[in-house]
């Protein structure tokens, strides 16, 4: 693979199959050096099992992979000192307080123990810990318990972050927070590899963004790249009287038409041609008798552009 000098991560024809399915299909990128780097897909797409290969814990059926110039295969002891990994449930023990967890988890990295310490009070000082770090993991919020789960995975001070769905189940307040310490250890220089189907999160945070799906990468770039490059589309808010009609329909018979989501009571459609599907809509709707009772026409936001980006590439 070509591929420039400062790639955090490289990986070249990464392959993964399952008893004859094929969940990883020859996929290639780089992770740039001190990047935030989006993996987005749908749920199956084949992005855990991508990771899985990365770290270790799922063996490669062909390609390759590097991280900090090691090999993730031939030169496991040291790749796994480079990198942290927070998997999307935790790993924590729940009998432990905050800063017994640190010190196990310096402990699987060899740490020696003055040093050990040192480094779980720093991390329970910059996550906000303060007099909490001997309370029990079982005994914080879901808030704190991603933070210690993140302050665990950089206690031996990797260059690489591994997040599987960071901020899944935490409210707005505790991921506004969360993706503040990020960004701050970003900013540091460490390069973070983020997963997720959240869209919103992907196209807000990253840097580049590697969309997959059905196993192959569907397109990588900036989230204004992705943008420029999809997001010649435009969404119709309508509703209907005396009733909407079946998404299926207005897939079925309006040219322009991507995709038809419900939401509250009219329909969100999503269209590459907004003039086709506006004049297509009426037809639609004198044809079965139906009458508009709002429409409003505006910008896609950033799963509409999703589901471009997926739509285009089947």
């Amino acid at each position: 693979m070509d591929e420039p000098n400062n790639c955090a991560i490289s990986v070249d024809k990464l392959t993964k199959v399952y008893d004859g399915f094929l969940a990883v299909d020859h996929i290639s990128f780089c992770v740039r050096e001190g990047e935030i780097f989006g993996f987005l897909g749908p749920n199956g797409a084949g992005k855990t099992t991508t990771v899985r290969m990365l770290v270790g814990l799922t063996r490669i059926t062909e390609g390759n992979a590097r991280i900090c110039g090691y090999d993730v295969v031939k030169d496991y002891k040291r790749v796994r000192q480079v990198f942290g990994v927070v998997p999307d449930v935790s790993n924590l023990y729940f009998e432990l307080t905050s800063y017994q967890n640190l010190l196990f988890s310096a402990r699987m990295y060899g740490l020696p123990r003055d040093l050990a310490d040192r480094r779980a009070r720093e991390l329970l000082r910059f996550f906000g810990f303060g007099k909490m770090k001997d309370r029990k993991f079982k005994a914080l919020s879901r808030g704190l318990r991603r933070r210690l789960a993140i302050a665990a995975a950089l206690i031996h001070e990797p260059r690489v972050l591994f997040l599987d769905e960071p901020t899944s189940g935490l409210d707005v307040v505790s991921r506004r927070i969360l993706w503040s310490k990020l960004k701050e250890l970003n900013r540091a220089g460490i390069t973070i590899f983020l997963t997720t189907h959240n869209v919103y999160e992907a196209f807000h945070t990253a840097d580049r963004i590697a969309v997959i799906n059905k196993g192959k990468i569907v397109t990588i770039g900036s989230p204004r790249d992705l943008s420029k490059k999809f997001g010649f589309q435009e969404v119709i808010e309508v509703g209907f009287q005396p009733r909407n009609p079946k998404k299926e329909e207005i897939m079925r018979s309006v040219k322009g038409v991507l995709a038809v989501r419900a939401k509250g009571g009219h329909l969100e459609i999503i269209t590459s041609d907004s003039l086709a599907a506006l004049e297509g809509l009426a037809r639609f709707a004198r044809e079965r008798g139906l009458i508009p009772s709002m429409l409003m026409l505006r910008g896609a936001d950033a799963e509409e552009l999703f589901l471009r980006i997926i739509s285009e590439a089947k």
